[in-house]
């Protein structure tokens, strides 16, 4: 890296540190994995009622950049039960797609709905080669993750040279009128809705949680070049309520 992208990483490294030792969520993985433990069973449903079934839509869009890549293998981390591997395959029937979860109850459930190749991992110490896949996809997992920068260098890792990234993530709309009905939604509809269908309330505290603190925009885009990306771009989908990054390795 030239000076000014080692100064941008270090800036960079910085702000993922305050943000981690602000969070809790980040600085205790194993109270977040035994919370999506918990509602592994009603976790698909909790997203396509609380998203208004929105989040068919998102994947399907992040599966067709994706396809337009034409990869051959395609790691999809923090897969939970699937779906996004499940949209992709549609997309791109021949491609070698492997689905990575530290859950295996999550994992399980992806293997009932057709799942094929899953492997029981931390996204951030994956037991993968390097440069051994060339897409990386992560949808709504790398905000659950206790380093992002650290995941992003291991998902450059595993990456094949020019290599694919798409991350598909919670954001906050940019409009601030909307963010505002957003963030009631989040912090006070939403706890009580997912707790209706999942019976477990604190999971959805997080949820808003953890959406307020991660990093979006430009901040997320100076974060994946820092991680050893390049031509990282930022495409809002359902008025910034989600955002699909998408990047090339170096």
């Amino acid at each position: 890296m030239d000076g000014q992208t080692q100064r941008i990483a270090s800036q960079v490294r910085m702000l993922n540190l305050e943000r981690l030792n602000k969070s809790s969520i980040a600085t205790q993985p194993a109270r977040v994995r035994q919370m999506f433990g918990s509602i592994a069973r009603r976790y698909d449903l909790a997203n396509h009622v609380l998203s208004c079934g929105a989040d068919f839509y998102w994947r399907s869009h992040a599966a067709q950049i994706v396809a337009s890549w034409r990869p051959k293998s395609i790691v999809d981390l923090a897969t939970g039960t699937g779906d996004l591997v499940l949209a992709i395959r549609k997309k791109l029937p021949n491609a070698d797609i492997v689905a990575v979860d530290v859950l295996a109850e999550m994992l399980e459930l992806a293997k009932k709905k057709g799942v094929r190749r899953t492997i029981m991992a931390d996204a951030m110490k994956l037991p993968i080669a390097d440069s051994s896949f060339d897409c990386v996809t992560v949808a709504f997992g790398l905000r659950n993750m206790e380093d992002w920068g650290g995941a992003l260098r291991e998902m450059a890792r595993v990456l094949t040279a020019n290599g694919h990234l798409l991350i598909l993530e919670f954001s906050l709309p940019q409009s601030s009128i909307f963010r505002a009905v957003y963030r009631f939604y989040l912090h006070r509809c939403l706890p009580f809705l997912g707790s209706f269908v999942t019976r477990q309330k604190n999971a959805y505290d997080y949820l808003g949680q953890s959406i307020e603190e991660f990093p979006t925009g430009e901040t997320m885009l100076r974060l994946i070049e820092a991680s050893g990306f390049r031509n990282a771009n930022a495409e809002p989908l359902s008025s910034g309520i989600v955002t699909i990054y998408t990047a090339e390795k170096w």
